[in-house]
């Protein structure tokens, strides 16, 4: 893409790409936030057995909503882009499109469960916990990796970066869940 008529294409497959991300996570952090009350409730009435029933089936739904999305990005790239208004783009538009969406995308499962953690982990009242894992993923390997990976590998860095980052975040996360699970176990013995 070193030649000025392809240098806008880049900008423009992102917004594309990053438009389908938030409509996919628009729906977790909905169906995240619903659980809010339910949480509070029964952490209120020390049924932490249900919190913990709660934040598994929550954690299940959105992985289903992670997969749904991430068939959807890899099986359609194309077809999404044009219902975005990229019909008649060129061929260069079209094959960095439909790598830009496999790419980027390819972890997705993983944000819809990191997004849903954070959530949940706020509505039981561990504001700080959750603030951290949020900005362990935005700053510290969002833009970490954002700046540090286009270094080595090009375009294809950014593009790689999100992937990169839901991955190091989903880690911490299990932890973070794990830790959390073994204090709802213990509390309800």
């Amino acid at each position: 893409f070193g030649q000025p008529e392809y240098s806008q294409i880049p900008m423009a497959v992102i917004g594309i790409v990053m438009k389908f991300f938030q409509i996919v996570i628009s729906v977790v952090v909905g169906l995240s936030a619903s659980c809010t009350p339910i949480t509070g409730y029964n952490i209120g009435a020390g049924r932490n057995d249900r919190v913990k029933s709660l934040f598994s089936l929550l954690l299940m739904c959105e992985a289903v909503i992670g997969l749904v999305a991430f068939v959807i990005a890899e099986v359609f790239p194309a077809e999404i882009a044009e219902l975005f208004g990229a019909s008649g783009e060129s061929v260069h538009y079209l094959n960095f499109t439909v790598k830009s969406f496999r790419t980027y995308l390819c972890l997705i499962v993983l944000a819809c469960i990191n997004k849903a953690a954070f959530i949940f982990i706020q509505a039981m009242g561990r504001a700080w916990t959750s603030a951290g894992l949020s900005s362990i993923r935005e700053v510290v390997f969002g833009a970490g990796l954002t700046i540090i990976l286009p270094m080595y590998m090009g375009l294809d860095g950014v593009l790689w970066s999100m992937p990169a980052s839901d991955a190091l975040t989903f880690i911490v996360s299990v932890i973070v869940i794990a830790m959390i699970y073994r204090e709802l176990n213990l509390s309800v013995r």
